[in-house]
């Protein structure tokens, strides 16, 4: 006798077989299932599967299984909308603290997967310790000029200049290539 499918729902195979020769003998569904005690939308089903596949075992699942379990992918998530400037390096790195070895791009289909696409982080800061000094210098440069010398001057947003480029939003930092 066969051994149960592993999902504990399926029956055994030779039980699948009786159902297909009953059937074939001109039997109903109902008829085959009060004889073998399973219910007659199961025979149903078998049958159905008989005439579609000639065949009455279940099948495996098509593709491997996921290397990251669910609770590993919610760990990632929060991991990255925690710290959103972390890679997918140090993703792979606690994964296998963890003691689950994935690749990177396996981190990415996971984050692609639930919503969070990547992207590269800044090379520099916006404002670098020579700019700071520089405001700050030119501020106290002109911190006695007279009202009359500030109507002169053009501020930003009188003007159109584009401070932030859709290349340059923050998101989940890309490690260089």
């Amino acid at each position: 006798m066969e051994e149960i499918q592993d999902d504990g729902q399926s029956l055994f195979k030779d039980i699948r077989d009786k159902i297909v020769d009953l059937h074939m003998a001109g039997m109903g569904f109902r008829t085959i299932g009060k004889q073998l005690g399973e219910k007659a939308t199961t025979v149903g089903a078998i049958i159905r599967k008989w005439k579609k596949f000639k065949m009455t075992v279940n099948l495996a699942q098509s593709g491997a299984p996921c290397k990251i379990s669910p609770r590993g992918a919610s760990v990632i998530l929060r991991k990255v909308r925690d710290q959103p400037r972390t890679t997918r390096q140090d993703l792979v790195n606690d994964l296998k603290r963890a003691g689950t070895t994935v690749s990177k791009k396996t981190i990415s289909n996971t984050l692609r997967r639930h919503g969070l696409k990547s992207c590269s982080a800044r090379k520099v800061p916006l404002l670098k310790p020579a700019h700071v000094q520089a405001r700050l210098k030119f501020s106290n440069d002109h911190l006695d000029d007279p009202e009359e010398e500030w109507e002169k001057v053009m501020w930003s947003d009188e003007t159109k200049i584009a401070f932030l480029s859709k290349l340059h939003s923050p998101c989940l930092e890309e490690e260089e290539v």
